[in-house]
């Protein structure tokens, strides 16, 4: 097939950034959902901070809608293009039709989440009567309308494996200005404030479903659709799950690591509101980053995978070698660029009001120390990308759980401690990020000595 012959056979340096670039621009527009609305919400003339804080309450569950649905892409991804490498055309059909029975079930409990247990969630956070109202109503409109965000998960990995990243970024960027468009449409001029944003968000999210649903059925001949292959096989989920579960528990993390950041943060010596509300405004400039590397880590798993499956040592190579190096370098330039706008980027969430200066001063403090870390960061998630792709589940979560949990909060505490701590705490974010990537270069070592000996018998 024209697919697998350019899979196969394009120079690995070219194929990288071929796939590569519309991964990340994929996988920053994902992240950027939150990050747009919040923008919109937080300048509102009226109740601009009350919604924001509404927002960041409804947060943890679009990050856990998130974590499950990229874990569950990363496992199909796999396993996809593993079995598109071995030629099996009939376990290639059944993986991507229990992607979509798999998209199914998650929609149904983020639907039943929605209906009965938004208010509740957002209850056990606040007793103001406001941020309740406007939290839930956020949290329930994105939950009970989440199939178009579940949904362009799982045909945006079919793209992917396939080759066809361009048509899944494609995808992404409509839906993605349409949420803009919407956004202040529904915010500004219809006034509908917190609903208004939730609704452009989940109708930006539809857009992106129908079009790469468009992409798959007409241009990917590589699968066959046939609806019969929708029926549920539990040993396909299970080897899907395998690496997902691995993937998600990933993902989930950044959850916990955000709640754990904020305790630590609210009980310092200092104006605690500043340094929460700083690091919450860090904390989605951040993600830009984190999803460019996993828009490149993606693409690791897509051409190893792939290779894995044809079994050919010389590109395995070439894969490893490419997938370190690049990311590595692109990792360099986010720390670059973000080192030097951080502050006109801190400041785009106070457009509106002049009683945030020492906020997004703080803010951006807090992004030029912590994007010294993101090219350590871009290395450990790039060796998790290399782990996936050789079935790999343990390591990669662990190596996630050291960055997120193990290392940063008893440095991040301790730094808390100090008299000066506005200006030092931040320096947890870049050294856990150190200190994971030695680790990481440990599991990268052993792992490639072992996939590379492998190969050769």
């Amino acid at each position: 097939m024209e697919n697998e012959n350019k899979m196969a056979t394009e120079p690995v340096s070219k194929l990288y950034w071929k796939l590569g670039l519309p991964m990340i621009v994929s996988m920053v527009l994902q992240a950027l959902y939150n990050v747009i609305d919040s923008v919109f919400i937080t300048n509102m003339k009226m109740d601009g901070n009350i919604a924001n804080e509404a927002l960041t309450l409804a947060f943890p569950i679009q990050i856990l809608m998130i974590a499950i649905g990229v874990g569950t892409g990363i496992g199909i991804n796999a396993l996809l293009s593993k079995n598109l490498g071995e030629k099996n055309d009939k376990k290639v059909s059944q993986i991507s039709g229990n992607g979509i029975f798999i998209s199914l079930i998650v929609y149904l409990f983020f639907l039943l989440f929605g209906i009965f247990f938004a208010r509740p969630f957002i209850q056990l956070f606040t007793s103001d009567i406001k941020t309740i109202e406007m939290g839930s109503s956020y949290l329930s409109i994105c939950c009970i309308f989440s199939l178009g965000s579940i949904g362009y998960t799982v045909y945006e990995r079919f793209l992917q494996a396939t080759g066809k990243s361009l048509y899944s970024t494609i995808a992404q960027i409509s839906g993605a200005v349409t949420n803009i468009v919407l956004d202040y449409v529904f915010i500004f001029p219809c006034a509908m404030g917190v609903k208004g944003a939730a609704y452009a968000t989940v109708i930006g999210q539809f857009v992106s479903l129908f079009i790469a649903m468009g992409f798959h059925y007409f241009t990917n001949k590589e699968i066959d659709k046939s609806l019969r292959y929708i029926k549920p096989s539990f040993s396909i989920i299970r080897e899907i799950y395998h690496i997902g579960l691995s993937a998600i528990g990933m993902q989930a993390l950044l959850s916990i690591m955000m709640a754990g950041m904020n305790a630590i943060l609210g009980h310092a010596n200092a104006d605690s509101t500043i340094l929460v509300g700083a690091f919450g405004i860090y904390y989605k400039i951040q993600q830009i980053a984190l999803f460019s590397a996993f828009g490149l880590s993606n693409t690791i798993i897509t051409i190893l995978s792939f290779n894995l499956g044809l079994n050919d040592l010389k590109r395995i190579k070439e894969c490893i070698h490419y997938g370190i190096i690049d990311t590595i370098l692109f990792s360099l330039f986010l720390s670059i660029l973000f080192f030097a706008l951080a502050y006109p980027i801190s400041s785009l969430f106070a457009l509106s009001s002049n009683d945030t200066k020492e906020l997004v001063s703080t803010c951006a403090l807090a992004t030029r120390i912590g994007s010294v870390g993101f090219v350590f960061m871009g290395f450990t998630i790039a060796v998790q990308g290399m782990l996936q792709a050789s079935n790999k589940a343990l390591k990669p979560f662990i190596l996630s759980l050291l960055r997120l949990v193990v290392f940063i909060f008893p440095i991040a505490f301790l730094f808390t401690l100090s008299s000066n701590v506005t200006k030092i705490v931040w320096w947890s974010l870049p050294i856990s990020e150190v200190l994971t990537a030695i680790i990481a270069f440990i599991f990268y070592y052993q792992e490639k000595k072992k996939l590379l000996h492998n190969e050769k018998k």
